[in-house]
């Protein structure tokens, strides 16, 4: 990747910064953000070079999500949710596809699809289910075969960019067998229904409703063209489901610091003594957030699903998600009860940034993955509960 889309994340910060407040107050999708990500080139990010895209690592996706995070961290949780699908699906090599079974057809099916994204089509995920969370292994949503394809039904919940995307990537488990989870890239329009749901304390302009389906897909729409394989991507790519919400925390906790600074430099506030402890501090956690993600991403590039590249994937999640609370509650009190009203970016920030702790994998489940690990278990099978 060129420094290009690093400049444009930067350059677009500030204008995605300047709707923010209106998009959070009205629970409105920032269309004309995505207008300004595709016109950016930016939906082709993660797509191989050799497909027109713009051939990032997952580091340099991190850089990029930080920098448009700062801008709005709504618009920013969106396109990681693009940048997820289109990364994953570049990130399958010809080593990996014949590892996995996966046939000629379904490459070429997948090149199809990473073509429109720098083209300017965008991905949303359809997995999470009310009941079932981010669970694959729990799903209710399911599929069968029909002549030339493929039946889904069911719903889903928290579908960011739900009613805007070109397509939707859905997990579901198969009719005739509980235990195989698969995936399709379903295209928008018939078959599909949104129910407007999103009404939430933060990430206001997600559009993150339920979405219904009963639809039926053409075969090469199965990713991977193999059914079964959503849980083995899932364990094999865990920065994808994991680490890339991290980034985009890091930078909603920045932009929290900023706002804050900004707030407290007008009030002539900065000569208190505490409120100086406050920046300091805040300054020093997102630092230290940053490194671990960065950490996580480099070691993402250099030996992906290594196991202690996981153990780093989980760290980078958990200490983006609580790093954000803590800097954003922390820098409110500094700013004082003026920065409580609505409409003041740090009554904004501090909200988005609650979100980053709830994001699967939440922070007590990433705590708890770490804890098996430094215990010598295995933290992907042991537990109360499934991970996936």
């Amino acid at each position: 990747m060129t420094v290009h889309a690093l400049e444009a994340a930067r350059r677009l910060a500030p204008r995605f910064a300047a709707r923010a407040a209106q998009h959070d107050r009205d629970g409105s999708f920032p269309v004309d953000d995505f207008a300004d990500l595709r016109e950016a080139g930016l939906f082709g990010l993660m797509v191989p070079r050799e497909l027109g895209g713009l051939g990032a690592t997952f580091a340099e996706y991190v850089a990029v999500a930080t920098e448009l995070a700062r801008g709005n961290g709504a618009t920013a949780l969106v396109f990681n949710m693009h940048a997820s699908v289109t990364g994953a699906l570049g990130a399958v090599t010809e080593e990996l596809a014949e590892a996995l079974g996966v046939p000629e057809e379904a490459l070429a099916a997948r090149d199809r699809l990473l073509r429109a994204a720098t083209e300017g089509s965008w991905y949303a995920v359809a997995m999470s289910e009310r009941g079932a969370g981010a669970r694959l292994s729990q799903l209710s949503t399911v599929y069968e075969p029909v002549d030339g394809g493929w039946h889904l039904r069911g719903a889903k919940t928290f579908c960011s960019g739900a009613g805007h995307a070109d397509g939707y990537l859905v997990a579901a488990r198969s009719a005739a067998d509980q235990s195989t989870v698969s995936q399709f890239l379903v295209p928008a329009g018939e078959g599909l229904t949104v129910e407007a749901t999103w009404d939430s304390l933060g990430m206001r302009a997600t559009s993150s409703h339920d979405l219904h389906l009963d639809v039926t897909v053409p075969a090469d729409r199965l990713l991977g063209g193999v059914e079964g394989l959503a849980l083995v991507v899932a364990q094999l790519m865990p920065h994808w489901l994991v680490a890339s919400y991290a980034a985009v925390y890091v930078g909603v906790a920045r932009a929290a610091v900023d706002a804050a600074v900004e707030h407290l430099n007008a009030r002539n506030l900065a000569g208190l003594p505490a409120v100086r402890a406050r920046l300091g501090r805040a300054d020093a956690a997102v630092a230290a957030a940053d490194l671990v993600v960065a950490e996580a991403a480099r070691r993402v590039d250099d030996a992906p699903g290594d196991a202690e590249t996981n153990r780093w994937v989980w760290r980078a999640k958990l200490l983006a998600g609580t790093t954000a609370a803590d800097v954003a509650a922390s820098v409110l009190e500094a700013a004082g009860t003026s920065a409580t009203r609505r409409g003041h970016p740090l009554e904004r920030l501090y909200r988005d940034a609650r979100c980053g702790s709830l994001h699967p994998a939440t922070s007590d489940v990433c705590a708890d993955w770490l804890g098996v690990a430094a215990l010598g278990g295995d933290p992907d099978r042991d537990g109360s509960a499934p991970r996936w």
